[in-house]
């Protein structure tokens, strides 16, 4: 099985490249794609570019110029839900726009029955198991995530709380698991926390975004090791 791997920024994509065995750069659309293999298994890695327009571009090429099986998000977020803490993780089972009107997605393209992606069970059920097998420094969430383009700030939260109850907000999940779903790919999202209601700000997130970024990183190499074992 190969994989692709997602992530918004350099510094979330950082921490797997040391990993990577064989790994040869291949230039598309100006990104650059890191194939190679982690723990002996195919993946193709990259950073796309905030924002779900860039995410999107990125998730096309590895379906269409890659042939990847499936694709992992993996990066950092802010945490919507009070449980959550700085560094805790999050993965996805499923997600939606907060910025896009609803009926967008279920009277148009791609006529959905409802606003949410749902992520792969396979895929929730083998993070599962790789997250019992993997110590992690912060609790493990499975639930919604929710994706627009803008920094939440608290008049925002108190909304997006309101209409969707996620766990976390980020600019670019969502596009990734749209993608996925009109390709009909299997797709996760992986993020680690970096900042909160009690802990807001950018500069929290880039206080802790390379922390954060490990954590995730951590996850989603037990995930594909879970994956191989299958």
């Amino acid at each position: 099985m190969k994989f692709g791997i997602v992530c918004a920024g350099d510094e979330e994509l950082a921490p797997f490249l040391p990993m990577m065995d064989h790994c040869k750069v291949i230039e598309k659309a100006r990104l650059k794609f890191y194939e190679g293999q982690i723990d002996g298994t195919e993946v193709v890695a990259l950073f796309s570019g905030v924002c779900k327009v860039n995410a999107a571009i990125a998730s096309q090429i590895l379906i269409d110029i890659f042939d990847v099986n499936a694709i992992i998000n993996s990066g950092t977020a802010g945490g919507m839900d009070p449980r959550l803490k700085i560094f805790d993780t999050v993965i996805s089972t499923e997600v939606c726009y907060h910025d896009v009107a609803q009926d967008i997605l279920t009277e148009f393209h791609p006529w959905m029955k409802s606003v949410f992606f749902e992520a792969d069970q396979k895929l929730i059920e083998l993070s599962k198991a790789a997250v019992e097998k993997t110590k992690l420094p912060g609790k493990v969430f499975w639930g919604r995530m929710v994706t627009g383009e803008s920094f939440i700030t608290e008049e925002g939260r108190q909304k997006i709380n309101d209409e969707f109850a996620p766990l976390t907000v980020d600019m670019e999940t969502a596009s990734i698991a749209h993608v996925c779903y009109v390709n009909h790919i299997p797709f996760i999202s992986v993020r680690c926390v970096t900042d909160t209601a009690e802990e807001s700000g950018v500069s929290n997130f880039e206080e802790n975004c390379a922390k954060a970024s490990a954590i995730a990183k951590d996850t989603v190499v037990a995930i594909l090791n879970e994956a191989a074992d299958v």
